[in-house]
């Protein structure tokens, strides 16, 4: 059973007008099990926005003010429960435009629902599948190893030195795209992945595939998009069993919390993907504030879903519309140059999806140490310096 959280962004000024309008913003996200750090930060950046603009008296609409709601609902990072949840939310409450799900697979599997209604999602899925002309209402605001990975790898193989690398992947739509786009990025590098395997989402027993791994006589192990407690555990057991080389982490931000399962000596000098500077003020007072209201450090993919909330509910007051999802959509990839905490973002994908839906923006690679990110290059989709 799928376990409901009503999530309502309230106003913070006093003496809000009884009767006020409400937006309601559907969230079908990962709140438990082993992607839950990022569908929190997911469905947090959504609710900081709405509580942005609801400080402001509300969204205006076509003239009129609206408190920004958030109606959330757990998937359990599961497609078939992503399926009922956004049942629920498009069916029973109505909501047209909805932040997530989590995961390619559920992406994937919710795609028929979202689209015959025209709701519109802001969703985190790496497989290149999930967006395409066919899906005009599928907006994706984080970077994905479609777009990143080969100025990243061609600065790991070059740069940081990683001449052999193994992989480990999910086995699922997610991590089989991941391995697709890696391996030729690896390949195309100089460095062909040296070997690879595939796990099941729940497994925790990872020793014979890290084994198998060592036993090719990797430098490396390649961790993108992994789950992050999983990502901890594979850290952790490898060096249990002696691994010595690196571990890259080029896709799926999540350090905090993966030091927090395999400890900081485990994943000292991880080199990770890294959607932002940490020196960068804005992010800096963002990471504050979700400190502060969630007792919980930020996760790497909230800001994303910040702006991209920010983004959507512009989006909603350009368009001077709650209920045409048409007429929002165009809006939204009409916003140009828009300024986030994050830089400056647009939408592109056009060359690579047919559409642009796929956001622009900054991001860096780290070099992890005492467990914490030092940012080691600037990137752009061309390459990292």
């Amino acid at each position: 059973m799928i376990k409901r959280y009503l999530l309502a962004a309230l106003l913070c000024a006093a003496g809000t007008a009884q009767g006020q309008e409400v937006l309601k913003l559907g969230a079908v996200v990962t709140l438990s099990g082993p992607g839950a750090a990022w569908g929190q930060g997911m469905l947090y950046g959504a609710e900081l926005a709405a509580d942005d603009v609801n400080a402001k008296g509300g969204l205006d609409v076509g003239g009129k003010k609206y408190r920004v709601e958030l109606v959330a609902y757990d998937d359990k990072y599961q497609a078939n429960e992503a399926v009922t949840a956004m049942n629920r939310l498009v069916y029973e409450d109505k909501v047209k435009f909805i932040i997530g799900p989590t995961g390619s697979a559920p992406v994937l599997a919710l795609a028929p629902i979202t689209e015959k209604n025209k709701v519109l999602l802001m969703m985190l899925a790496f497989t290149s599948k999930a967006l395409a002309p066919d899906k005009p209402f599928s907006f994706r605001p984080v970077l994905t190893s479609v777009e990143t990975a080969q100025p990243m790898i061609d600065w790991v193989t070059k740069v940081a030195g990683a001449h052999k690398v193994g992989g480990l992947f999910v086995n699922d739509e997610s991590g089989q795209q991941q391995y697709e786009y890696l391996s030729k990025a690896y390949q195309k590098a100089g460095y062909p992945f040296a070997a690879y395997a595939y796990f099941e989402r729940d497994r925790v027993d990872m020793v014979p595939l890290i084994t198998g791994l060592m036993a090719k006589g990797v430098d490396a192990i390649e961790l993108n998009g992994i789950s992050p407690a999983t990502a901890g555990l594979i850290a952790k057991q490898a060096r249990e069993l002696g691994f010595k080389g690196m571990f890259i982490r080029s896709g799926g931000p999540a350090t905090a919390e993966i030091v927090a399962v395999a400890g900081p000596k485990a994943v000292e000098g991880m080199i990770v993907y890294t959607q932002f500077d940490p020196g960068n003020p804005a992010v800096k007072a963002y990471a504050d504030r979700y400190q502060a209201k969630y007792k919980k450090t930020m996760n790497g993919f909230s800001p994303s879903f910040y702006d991209g909330t920010h983004m959507l509910l512009r989006a909603i007051s350009d368009a001077g519309t709650v209920s045409d999802s048409d007429k929002v959509r165009t809006a939204l990839i009409d916003i140009k140059d828009y300024r986030g905490i994050l830089g400056t973002s647009n939408w592109t994908g056009q060359a690579i999806y047919g559409s642009n839906q796929q956001i622009d923006a900054p991001f860096f690679l780290s070099k992890v140490h005492d467990g914490k990110e030092a940012i080691a290059a600037t990137c752009t989709l061309a390459a990292c310096r």
